[in-house]
Parts: C-alpha cells; sequence; structure tokens
C-alpha cells in the first residue's frame, strides 16, 4: 500500500512538473514604432514589390470591420505578390487595446504602431493632403510611387479591383486604385 501511495505522489509530481514546463503560448510582441522618416524607410524597403499599407485604431469601427477582410485579402493576394503592412494609429494609452486587438484577430501581415508625436510630418510623409482619415489605405507600385489609396470603408469588391489593378501595373504609373 505504501508501494502504490508513493508511485501515486510521485506520478502526480511528475504531471505537475511537465504541466508547468509545457512550452506555453508566446504573448505577441508589440508592433515596432514608426515615425514619418520610418514610413519612409519601409516603403523603400519594399520597392520592387507590390505594396499595400493600411492605416487602423481600435476605436474605429470601420477599421475593426475591414481588418478581418485584409486578413483574407492577404491570404489571397500574397502569393501573386501582394505585400501588406498595417500601421495602428491609436495612442499610447491604448496599447492594451492595441494588443488585445490583435490577439483577437490574428494579422496575417507586419504591423508597426506609430510613434506618438510629429503627425503633421507623418501624414505628409504618407501623402500630401490627407488629414489622417482612417481606415485609410495606399498602394504602391513596384517603383515605389504611391499609385492610388482608399480613404474610409470599403468593401472587398472595391479593394480587390485596387489589388488587382496593383498587381497588373508594372512600374507604376496611375492606376484605379485611387479614390
Amino acid at each position: 500500500m505504501i508501494r502504490f501511495r508513493t508511485a501515486f505522489v510521485a506520478l502526480a509530481f511528475l504531471t505537475a512538473a511537465s504541466t508547468l514546463a509545457a512550452p506555453q503560448t508566446p504573448a505577441p510582441t508589440d508592433p515596432g514604432l514608426i515615425d514619418a522618416q520610418g514610413y519612409q524607410k519601409l516603403v523603400e524597403r519594399y520597392r520592387g514589390k507590390p505594396l499595400l499599407i493600411t492605416f487602423w485604431a481600435t476605436w474605429c469601427e470601420p477599421c475593426r470591420d475591414e481588418f478581418p477582410m485584409l486578413n483574407e485579402l492577404v491570404k489571397e493576394y500574397a502569393p501573386k505578390g501582394l505585400h501588406v503592412v498595417g500601421v495602428n494609429l491609436d495612442g499610447d494609452g491604448d496599447l492594451i487595446l492595441m494588443r488585445r486587438f490583435i490577439v483577437r484577430y490574428k494579422p496575417a501581415f507586419t504591423n508597426f504602431r506609430k510613434k506618438q508625436g510629429g503627425e503633421d510630418a507623418f501624414v505628409q510623409a504618407v501623402l500630401p493632403g490627407w488629414r489622417g482619415e482612417i481606415p485609410a489605405s495606399f498602394f504602391y507600385g513596384k517603383d515605389g510611387r504611391q499609385i492610388g489609396h482608399l480613404v474610409g470603408a470599403n468593401d472587398r469588391e472595391t479593394y480587390e479591383a485596387a489589388i488587382r489593378s496593383l498587381l497588373a501595373s508594372g512600374s507604376g504609373g496611375n492606376s484605379a486604385a485611387a479614390k
């Protein structure tokens, strides 16, 4: 009887130890910070590749509605050469909300977080005249030039037309991606 109890206690101890030692799902890392200069470097990094950069925030209801669709579009069009990058515009006070959003929606594309301050320079680096309205997506041809944008809530059909136009554009030029 004592052997049985000893074996049972040892088994319970080993089970508990292996549970504690089991790999835990790591917390997602926060997106890197980006400012106006970092944005320009980001666009340059993707030169030679069709690029869609989308701006979003957790407080933006149309952004929350678009995010799952963007994930689907990335999965569909990435094999055809599309690269997508997200830029979160939440303030530092909303960091926990942004983390929850990323855990919930599991983006299929790289995301950055806009560094606080320098809003005017940042917006002008993206598109002179843009006032920062979101959701907003900007399309860059292989030559690194912006060839179109979508501002405000848009449906899948509109995004697909813009993406197809982007992928079909050789070096850039003007495309139907502009709204």
